[in-house]
């Protein structure tokens, strides 16, 4: 497998190749879901996965939208408020819909993997993260559960609540940072001091929970070059989380409301933000972080590094991950869910999730059902994605296809991005390159058959 910890920065060939590409954490990705795929559809799938005979352990996903500040560049589904009274509201229904798929699948499904996203679960207090727990664990077994997480706002995060985390079973966090320069913080509303997140950090440390994880954002207003060394020094040396998320800030105020009070003219030039990442790439292979794609790094012996040294490294809605192979159930509003050959996602606000809940229908928004084209090619993308490498031998075994037939167009593209270095394509495989690995969004995207078809990638992100 063509996986090192070498990495080749080629400034020259990022400037070249960039573009916008989907960051795939799903095949066919969530724009391409249809209205036409709404709760009879689900109950199709539902019925046809969770038979009788069904012994397998899935992962839950469960969207807690609250936050209590507004951050200026943040594209999630979000309600800012500090009514407790909504959140106790938003619980009532939360367990409508555990009741719902309980009462649909008949039985208590063991579960391998849950994640509380958002929003800012961790606005929830201790109380109402009892609650939530108690609901999950009332109509699913978590028995055997690896890793059950939660993204935290170091703002609001006391000890007391990381001590119930540990209590009532949680073992991995993940939390937000983006940069610790003042001024960029209030450039984006969201001010954090430094010891906020020192203290969160500590306490999972102390209480034993097996893996931390830090998301950092560069292209944010005010940011320079010299002023994110400095907090980029503060995550090695002094934070040290066993995962580290890189991300580029996507300026797309026609799309995210809350970026319109962004002024345009603080934000770093294009060749500043590609100062600021290989600075930051640099430092950070050389304290040991091993890159695992895109934008995620994390420390040699983390789980993420072991499944891309053995790999089995996954992607799911949450990023990397080595649990995606699963089913995925998706509860509470906006969030997207996989069951068998299908994703489906739920209604974005919340009249309408409690309105579905009251009738009780599952409150379904649109989803899709991928035919074999779709899973040939998901699975292509995903081995790119995680791998780094496509055996074609092995994707025409398994699928009874020509890959050189099928694929005929796809492998004049490829072979240009061969000419560019991105890849070695051989008669039986493409290898990903050192250097292509910052731009395996550029070589995923070849399989993509929407973005054949429509040749449009304007409602993505840059891909650096």
């Amino acid at each position: 497998m063509n996986i090192t910890n070498k990495i080749e920065f080629d400034r020259e060939l990022i400037v070249k190749c960039q573009t916008n590409a989907p960051r795939y954490t799903s095949y066919p990705t969530a724009d391409r879901f249809s209205l036409d795929f709404q709760e009879p559809q689900q109950l199709i799938q539902i019925n046809k996965v969770f038979d009788a005979l069904f012994n397998e352990a899935i992962s839950l996903y469960i969207h807690i939208p609250f936050c209590n500040t507004l951050c200026l560049y943040c594209g999630c589904n979000k309600i800012i408020t500090n009514d407790r009274k909504k959140i106790t509201e938003y619980l009532v229904y939360l367990e409508k819909e555990f009741a719902l798929y309980h009462k649909l699948i008949g039985k208590k499904l063991s579960v391998v993997q849950l994640h509380l996203g958002g929003g800012s679960p961790s606005w929830l207090s201790v109380d109402e993260v009892t609650a939530v727990m108690q609901i999950v664990h009332k109509y699913f077994d978590m028995a055997n559960a690896q890793e059950v997480s939660m993204e935290l706002d170091p703002r609001h995060v006391t000890t007391e609540f990381m001590e119930h985390l540990a209590k009532v079973g949680f073992n991995r966090v993940s939390l937000g940072v983006q940069d610790f320069d003042y001024k960029v913080q209030k450039a984006v509303n969201r001010i954090q001091p430094l010891e906020d997140t020192v203290r969160v950090l500590d306490d999972a440390k102390r209480l034993g929970f097996t893996s931390t994880s830090i998301d950092l954002i560069y292209g944010l207003p005010l940011q320079n070059l010299e002023s994110y060394k400095q907090t980029i020094d503060i995550v090695i040396n002094q934070l040290k989380p066993a995962r580290i998320a890189l991300f580029n800030y996507a300026h797309l105020p026609h799309l995210i409301m809350p970026q319109t009070r962004i002024n345009e003219a603080d934000l770093p030039s294009a060749d500043e933000k590609l100062d600021i990442l290989q600075m930051c790439v640099e430092k950070l292979t050389q304290a040991g972080y091993v890159f695992i794609g895109m934008d995620h790094f994390a420390l040699p012996d983390d789980e993420l590094a072991i499944a891309l040294k053995d790999g089995t490294l996954q992607r799911n809605f949450q990023g990397y991950s080595t649990f995606a192979d699963t089913h995925m159930l998706s509860f509470g509003v906006s969030s997207i869910g996989f069951v068998g050959n299908s994703y489906y996602q739920n209604v974005k606000d919340l009249e309408s999730y409690y309105r579905f809940l009251d009738n009780s229908n599952l409150p379904v928004l649109r989803g899709i059902v991928l035919n074999n084209d779709d899973v040939i090619r998901r699975d292509i993308i995903i081995k790119i994605m995680c791998q780094f490498e496509l055996d074609f031998d092995l994707i025409e075994s398994v699928y009874g296809i020509k890959f050189s037939e099928y694929f005929a167009d796809e492998l004049v593209e490829l072979n240009d991005l061969q000419t560019l270095g991105l890849l070695v394509l051989l008669t039986d495989k493409l290898v990903i390159t050192n250097k292509g690995r910052f731009l395996i969004r550029n070589v995923a995207k070849v399989f993509d058959k929407f973005l054949r078809q429509s040749a449009s990638d304007k409602r993505y992100s840059k891909v650096i």
